[in-house]
């Protein structure tokens, strides 16, 4: 299985970082990628990161959050507005390929239209705006398996939900090594 983690100015750091090592300490590949060409991306803390390429054809993309209810130039809502990643989401989806969400990345899913009709989950801030875009919001869950759509609801939800991917590809062992070396409980 690979991986690759699409983000853009304004990603909340630990929605790309928290699945990025829990990801690559199980072995699984995962790049950095956007959907553009760039020389680097700016998070919200301010961090600046050289990505690993632009978005090739991974088994899975995960989208992070961040910036979602300041509705500001940066961040997941700008993305939605701008509508490049939200295609470039579209195409792969419509070409059969899988899609996850981290946090408010979901957002960037919904105002696409992927997530009409289907279960999911995003940060509490945006529960209303999913609700609106016709999404099945399922209060209450860290992360929710949707079939060809996987989303997690915040920041540390977006461990969980690495976890799981660890668990389903290699097995429930796997993602408790990664739990442990991570010294993740709940």
């Amino acid at each position: 299985m690979e991986i690759e983690i699409l983000f853009y100015d304004g990603f909340d750091d630990l929605d790309v970082f928290g699945p990025f090592e829990v990801l690559t300490g199980a072995g699984i590949p995962t790049r950095l990628v956007t959907a553009e060409p760039r020389e680097e991306v700016v998070s919200a803390g301010g961090a600046r990161i050289v990505p690993h390429g632009v978005l090739g054809d991974p088994d899975l993309v995960l989208v992070p959050g961040g910036n979602w209810s300041s509705r500001g130039p940066r961040g997941a809502w700008a993305e939605a507005q701008r509508g490049i990643l939200g295609a470039a989401l579209r195409r792969r989806h419509e070409a059969g390929r899988p899609l996850g969400a981290v946090c408010t990345g979901a957002m960037i899913l919904a105002a696409e239209g992927l997530l009409e009709g289907r279960r999911a989950i995003t940060h509490h801030s945006a529960l209303e705006d999913l609700a609106g875009y016709g999404a099945d919001v399922q209060h209450g869950e860290r992360f929710v398996d949707d079939g060809d759509v996987v989303t997690a609801a915040g920041v540390s939800s977006g461990i969980d939900l690495a976890l799981w991917l660890v668990g389903r590809e290699l097995g429930p062992e796997a993602a408790a090594a990664g739990a442990r070396e991570i010294e993740w409980t709940r």
